[in-house]
């Protein structure tokens, strides 16, 4: 849906257009979500984020800082996760986009861990499951990259297990 955004710019007499990704965090977690809201409806959303010290970007984070330790708060992360979660969830409407009208409250944290960032969500529904159903949403959800035939796209969008020890960043690279 918001791949239309660069008609409607190209419309407005542009000559190029601007296409951007969101926050690395935002990422791994709106597909997943999509799948749950397209099935149940979503109405809140809390997330908390534990970012890789390679979020951070090069030189990252000083070594004493983080070693033996957790930075319980990343500035700027927080509202960019909760607004990009929305306008992503969202639609693209005539005068823009339209963000989902969905509660969403974001907590992020820089951990000691090289690469992989992990993501805990509590998800508020708007109509009842339960776990086997939403596990049952997300192995049969197809997002729009798998229905295009994209060649970047993996062959399934996400991977669900049964395991309580996971994910890990170490072992589920």
């Amino acid at each position: 849906d918001h791949i239309h955004a660069i008609a409607k710019q190209k419309a407005a007499g542009k000559t190029g257009f601007i296409v951007t990704n969101p926050n690395c965090s935002t990422t791994g977690l709106v597909v997943p979500l999509k799948a749950i809201d397209d099935k149940f409806g979503i109405e809140e959303i809390v997330v908390f984020t534990m970012q890789a010290v390679s979020g951070a970007g090069y030189p990252g984070v000083a070594s004493m800082d983080i070693l033996d330790n957790v930075i319980p708060y990343i500035d700027g992360e927080e509202p960019k996760v909760e607004k990009e979660t929305r306008k992503i969830l969202g639609a693209l409407g005539e005068a823009g986009f339209v963000d989902k009208r969905i509660r969403v409250s974001a907590h992020t944290n820089r951990v000691a861990v090289l690469d992989g960032h992990t993501i805990c969500v509590s998800i508020r529904l708007r109509n009842k499951a339960g776990p086997a159903e939403v596990k049952e949403a997300l192995r049969t959800y197809v997002s729009d990259a798998q229905r295009l035939g994209l060649p970047s796209a993996p062959e399934v969008p996400m991977r669900v297990t049964e395991l309580q020890n996971r994910p890990q960043p170490r072992l589920d690279r």
